[in-house]
C-alpha cells in the first residue's frame, strides 16, 4: 500500500536530523583535534647578520633585533614584510631593538650608552617613550593605541592616550609587561622562588605557568584567546608554548636547541630558536592546513543532499508501487 506523504516527511526529518547529529558530532571531533594545530616552520634571517631574533608579528609584518657579533650589543632591529628586510635604528642610538608592531607603527627599545629609552616608529618619524621619573623605559607590545612594557627593570606599564599607568602582580617582586590585545595584557613576574607568567584583564592578574615547567614561564604575546611564550623543560632547555584559555600545547622549531615563543597574530606564531651551532634564527610557525576540517565541512551539503534524494527516490516508488527500494 502506498505510503502517505506525512509518512514521508516524518521519515524525511528523521533521516535528516540523524545526518545533522551525525555531521555535528564529525564537527565536534574536527574541532577536538585541531585545539592545538601543527606547524609548519620558516626561518626568517637578517642577511650577513650572525643572530636574528625576532619579536613580533602584526599581519605580513614582522619586526626584532639583528646583530653581527653574536651578542646583544651593538645590534640594530629590523621590519620584514614577507619579502625584504628593512633596518630600523633609532638616530645616535647604539642599539635599537624592535619589540612589537601594530598597522604601520613599531615600538621598542634604544640604548644611548648609558641608559635604555622606549620608542615608538611611524615609519617616518621616530619619538622616545619614557615612563615619567623613569631611569630607564622599554617599550615591548603594541596594540591600536595601546602600548605595554617596562621601566627601572622592576614594574610594568601600560601607556594608552598620553596616560601611563604602572602594571604591578600582587606581592611580585619584579613585574614586566610584553604583550597586549585589546584589554588584555600578558607578561611575567618574580617571586623569591620562581618566574611566572601572567595575563592582566584590566581587573585582575591571572597566573600562567606550564605544567612541569622548571620554575620559569614567561608569556611575550597575545591575540584573541591565545597567548604564546616559553618555559624552561626539565631537561633544562627552554620550549615555547601556546594556550588557549584551558591547555597548553609546546612549540618546538624540529632540529633546535632551544625554541622562544614571542608573537602572535591570528594563527601565526612568530619568535626565535637557537640552531644546531648555537646560533640564533627568527622563525614564522604557520598552521598545517587540516584535510580532516575540510572533509567535514564538503561532505555536509552532499550527505544531506544523498539523503534526500534516496528519500524522494523510495517514496516516489511507493506511492507507484508500494514497493521498498
Amino acid at each position: 500500500m502506498p505510503y502517505p506523504a506525512s509518512a514521508f516527511f516524518s521519515l524525511y526529518k528523521t533521516m535528516k536530523t540523524r545526518i545533522q547529529l551525525f555531521l555535528t558530532a564529525l564537527g565536534l571531533l574536527a574541532v577536538a583535534c585541531r585545539s592545538f594545530a601543527q606547524y609548519n616552520y620558516t626561518t626568517l634571517s637578517v642577511p650577513g647578520a650572525a643572530d636574528t631574533y625576532v619579536l613580533g608579528i602584526s599581519g605580513n609584518d614582522i619586526v626584532g633585533f639583528y646583530n653581527n657579533t653574536g651578542a646583544w650589543t651593538q645590534g640594530q632591529g629590523f621590519l620584514y614584510d614577507g619579502s625584504s628586510f628593512t633596518t630600523i635604528s633609532f638616530p645616535g642610538a647604539l642599539d635599537t631593538v624592535a619589540f612589537g608592531i601594530s598597522g604601520n607603527d613599531v615600538i621598542g627599545g634604544y640604548d644611548t650608552g648609558s641608559t635604555w629609552h622606549g620608542f615608538i616608529y611611524n615609519g617616518s618619524t621616530y619619538t622616545t617613550l619614557d615612563f615619567p621619573g623613569s631611569g630607564e623605559t622599554f617599550a615591548q607590545g603594541i596594540s591600536g593605541s595601546g602600548i605595554v612594557g617596562s621601566y627601572n627593570y622592576d614594574a610594568g606599564f601600560l601607556y594608552n592616550g598620553g596616560i601611563w599607568t604602572t602594571l604591578s602582580v600582587p606581592g611580585a617582586g619584579i613585574t614586566s609587561a610584553f604583550g597586549i590585545s585589546g584589554n588584555n595584557i600578558v607578561g611575567q613576574y618574580q617571586t623569591s622562588t620562581a618566574y611566572y607568567g601572567f595575563l592582566y584583564n584590566g581587573t585582575s592578574y591571572a597566573t600562567l605557568s606550564v605544567p612541569g615547567a622548571v620554575n620559569y614561564t614567561v608569556a611575550n604575546g597575545i591575540s584573541g584567546n591565545d597567548i604564546v611564550g616559553s618555559y624552561l623543560s626539565s631537561s633544562g632547555y627552554t620550549n615555547g608554548f601556546i594556550y588557549n584559555g584551558s591547555s597548553y600545547a609546546t612549540l618546538s622549531v624540529p632540529g633546535a636547541i632551544q625554541t622562544y615563543g614571542q608573537g602572535i597574530d591570528g594563527s601565526e606564531i612568530a619568535g626565535y630558536y637557537e640552531n644546531s651551532s648555537g646560533d640564533i634564527e627568527g622563525f614564522l610557525a604557520t598552521p598545517v592546513p587540516e584535510p580532516s576540517a575540510v572533509t567535514v565541512s564538503l561532505i555536509g551539503p552532499f550527505a544531506l543532499l544523498g539523503v534526500r534524494r534516496r528519500l524522494l527516490r523510495c517514496y516516489s516508488a511507493r506511492f507507484r508501487t508500494g514497493i521498498e527500494l
